[in-house]
């Protein structure tokens, strides 16, 4: 992350599926919004009160793009990782307008109420994977001379 950026994470749910499109240079370019609404419990009526909801206009680029379009939907609760973006532009009637956004680093379900099943990509760099393919693999690659394994 650049010096200066504003860094934002929000959980909250998703408003409608998610729209892919591709860029002229076919960079994969997903939009969708975050609904967060905040909830207080009221201990005079013993209810939870809803808050004021905040609307969040989301874009995420490229292969992260393309996981969110064939993973998530309206009404997923998602835990949203970003920058802020300010877009800047003038209406036909030369008015300046101008929009926050959040660019989307990382997503993934928020796990408060649901579960999740989590299924592996291939690389797409071209690159294989190394020994079992997992990175969390335990098993040592090789002994250390004098035929010790590591000790991780």
């Amino acid at each position: 992350m650049a010096m200066g950026e504003t860094p934002i994470t929000i959980t909250g749910n998703i408003t409608s599926d998610p729209e892919l499109k591709f860029t002229p240079s076919g960079a994969a370019l997903a939009k969708f919004t975050v609904a967060s609404t905040p909830r207080t419990y009221n201990r005079e009526t013993n209810q939870w009160v809803d808050g004021t909801a905040a609307f969040f206009r989301c874009a995420a680029w490229r292969h992260l793009a393309e996981h969110i379009a064939e993973s998530l939907t309206k009404g997923t609760r998602v835990v949203v990782s970003g920058r802020i973006r300010q877009h800047n532009w003038e209406t036909p009637e030369g008015e300046n307008r101008s929009m926050l956004a959040v660019e989307v680093d990382d997503i993934g379900p928020s796990l408060q109420f649901a579960t999740a099943t989590v299924t592996k990509t291939s690389p797409r760099n071209g690159s294989k994977p190394t020994g079992s393919g997992d990175v969390w693999d335990t098993t040592p690659a090789a002994s250390t001379p004098g035929g010790e394994t590591p000790p991780f």
